[in-house]
């Protein structure tokens, strides 16, 4: 009798045992099912990406917005699903500003031979880049150096090549006929970069007022005396080009009597809407020089060359916004010249997703 008590209690031990594992194998099964989208079929993807794009589709602009330094991108590194709505939203957010009627005069322009001279042309691989100075171009010049076959890599292409318009094998999109100009803008994938508008002023005033590394005196001896006679206020200073004559100047609406003696050397501190056109022109993809670390190979990937060349190596923090910089330059300018030099790149910061830089206008 004890011997058969025995069994049993093992009998239902064993039984006991079974139905757990049985329980177990069934709760892990669900739960797979519900937490891996790609091991329960293609039905749940639409659900997985609406639940991306409401919880992360935000975060792109808080990336480029004014703050005190600016994350470049590395958090998103390798986030398949969110580089394409990234770029869905500049593109979505540029067709609306596009739209507004308010900002018409800041944001259309014509598509001129102006804007035609500052678009490269790849014809082999269909790409139109359209060059925005300061914002890096000089490394996507590069990029189309190689693809266009003038040079077998990057590594190799002199410096003094990059921009000798006449050596380094790039067609400018002017260079073609009515029709064929026409061809190239419907069909070939076409993008451009774009930077906080009053950081990328800075650059600028850096590169051709103060360091002047390529050594073109016509910056300094003929420009700079031009901004000189009509924007400095005090008339007995002697220094050079002060970066409160050039935002006076910049903010001047009428600087265009200037701009007319001072030739295409403008395209370095002129709007993205005077250089690009974006709002008549339908560009594929708009990086951000806030986040280039991801936008570079994204858009290699989209323009399907990134098995033919990769984007430069960029250097650690060249792309972060600097906030403390700008209030610096600004420091000495009166709200009266900011506000003026706002409102003409207004059209930029409204097309592109930047902030208004309250902490300089208030």
């Amino acid at each position: 009798l004890m011997s058969d008590n025995m069994h049993h209690q093992w009998l239902l031990l064993a039984a006991c045992f079974w139905v757990i594992f049985m329980f177990m194998v069934a709760s892990k099964f669900i739960t797979l099912t519900f937490k891996d989208p790609d091991g329960y079929g293609a039905k749940q993807e639409p659900l997985i990406l609406t639940a991306v794009t409401k919880v992360e589709v935000h975060v792109p602009k808080e990336k480029h917005w004014p703050e005190e330094f600016q994350p470049t991108g590395k958090a998103f590194s390798g986030n398949l699903i969110h580089q394409p709505l990234v770029h869905m939203e500049r593109l979505e957010l540029l067709r609306n500003v596009c739209r507004d009627t308010a900002l018409r005069n800041l944001s259309h322009t014509a598509v001129s031979k102006f804007v035609l001279d500052r678009i490269f042309v790849c014809d082999k691989h269909k790409i139109l880049f359209c060059q925005t100075p300061k914002v890096g171009n000089t490394q996507w010049k590069k990029v189309l150096i190689v693809l266009n076959g003038a040079f077998s890599s990057i590594e190799e292409i002199p410096e003094n090549i990059v921009h000798d318009h006449e050596k380094n094998g790039l067609p400018r999109l002017s260079s073609f006929s009515d029709s064929e100009i026409k061809k190239r803008l419907n069909l070939y994938f076409k993008f451009f970069i774009v930077r906080d508008p009053f950081e990328r002023l800075i650059s600028a005033f850096k590169d051709k007022f103060v360091h002047n590394p390529r050594f073109e005196p016509w910056y300094r001896h003929e420009i700079a005396p031009g901004i000189i006679r009509k924007y400095r206020k005090n008339r007995t200073e002697t220094k050079g080009l002060q970066f409160e004559d050039f935002v006076r100047y910049l903010g001047d609406p009428n600087h265009r009597w200037l701009d007319v003696q001072f030739g295409d050397h403008i395209i370095h501190w002129v709007t993205y809407v005077e250089l690009c056109a974006p709002c008549e022109i339908t560009y594929s993809v708009i990086g951000h020089h806030e986040t280039l670390e991801d936008d570079a190979p994204y858009i290699l990937k989209a323009a399907g060359i990134d098995h033919l060349v990769s984007y430069p190596t960029i250097p650690p923090g060249i792309t972060v916004y600097n906030k403390t910089k700008v209030e610096r330059y600004f420091s000495g300018i009166s709200k009266r010249d900011i506000r003026r030099l706002y409102a003409r790149f207004e059209g930029d910061f409204k097309l592109f997703g930047y902030r208004e830089p309250d902490f300089l206008l208030n």
